[in-house]
């Protein structure tokens, strides 16, 4: 753990995961601050990079049905210019929702958010197959999803 945040401060992180359209006020009235202490350290901890994005997350659901699918790519050796491409390429892909390099048989994987296997394989024939270095997609799809979160495990702060 950084040796800048405190306890008040991973309390404060915490409280941000589970709700950030809490007020300054709310959110020290729960670790234990008043209100102007309180706001300083979000505002911190913000400026100091902790906080990346303040965002709304939508139920998929409400959406209509859809499943993921993690695919794994097989790829060529690629040139700067030709993996810088590729990088775009995933990045501009609204339907890959993340992206991973991999150690292994395998050198990427991507969670592609699919509304059904016949779109999902479409996509593969459309899309990644046709992205710079891709030799080989091997792909699972999900059947239910057990568990979710976007809340990152906070360390213990020293008390």
């Amino acid at each position: 753990m950084p040796a800048e945040l405190d306890r008040l401060d991973l309390k404060i992180l915490d409280r941000l995961q589970i709700d950030a359209t809490e007020s300054s006020n709310e959110i020290a009235e729960r670790v234990g601050l008043s209100q102007s202490p309180c706001w300083r350290r979000i505002q911190r901890l913000k400026e100091d990079g902790y906080v990346r994005e303040t965002v709304a997350i939508l139920d998929r659901e409400k959406f209509g049905e859809s499943m993921f699918i993690f695919a794994q790519l097989k790829m060529s050796r690629l040139s700067d210019t030709e993996r810088e491409r590729f990088i775009s390429a995933v990045n501009a892909t609204p339907e890959i929702l993340e992206a991973y390099t991999l150690f292994g048989e395998m050198d990427v994987m991507l969670k592609v958010l699919a509304p059904n296997i016949a779109w999902y394989q479409n996509f593969t024939f459309r899309t990644l197959l046709r992205l710079p270095g891709v030799e080989d997609v091997r792909s699972t799809a999900t059947l239910s999803e057990l568990k979710w979160t976007h809340r990152l495990p906070l360390p213990s702060a020293p008390t």
